[in-house]
């Protein structure tokens, strides 16, 4: 069996072990990023939701840069959001803060009923960079 190359963010291994999951896995040349919501640092939802996705986007980049990556390394997001209709510009607002300059990532959202009390999840792929 393959053993996993798990990334870890500074300070928030406990949380990864309790829920069970690893929050990033390296793999021929990519990073996979679990889902990132605006927890802080005890799990619990930051309650609103500008707030939230700041937080969400300040985790990623957290896991991101515990593999030597930033954001601009992304080429595959994946946006989770509750109730999409009443929130997606209230989202869009911040996003652009983290986004970065063209050419962007691809994304895909998707609308959800239920993200374990959170309203928006943001999960990556991102390339390596070459040694």
């Amino acid at each position: 069996m393959t053993t996993r190359d798990v990334v870890f963010p500074a300070g928030r291994q406990a949380l990864y072990e309790r829920n069970r999951y690893s929050p990033a896995v390296r793999s021929n040349g990519l990073l996979f990023v679990s889902g990132q919501v605006g927890s802080r640092p005890d799990g619990s939802p930051e309650p609103e939701l500008k707030a939230q996705v700041r937080l969400a986007f300040e985790n990623l980049n957290a896991v991101l840069a515990a593999a030597d990556c930033s954001f601009d390394d992304v080429v595959d997001v994946t946006v989770f959001i509750v109730n999409p209709e009443e929130r997606f510009e209230t989202i869009w607002e911040v996003v652009p803060e983290y986004w970065g300059q063209a050419p962007f990532p691809n994304i895909t959202c998707v609308g959800v009923t239920w993200l374990y009390g959170f309203q928006f999840e943001i999960k990556v792929i991102a390339k390596l960079p070459t040694a």
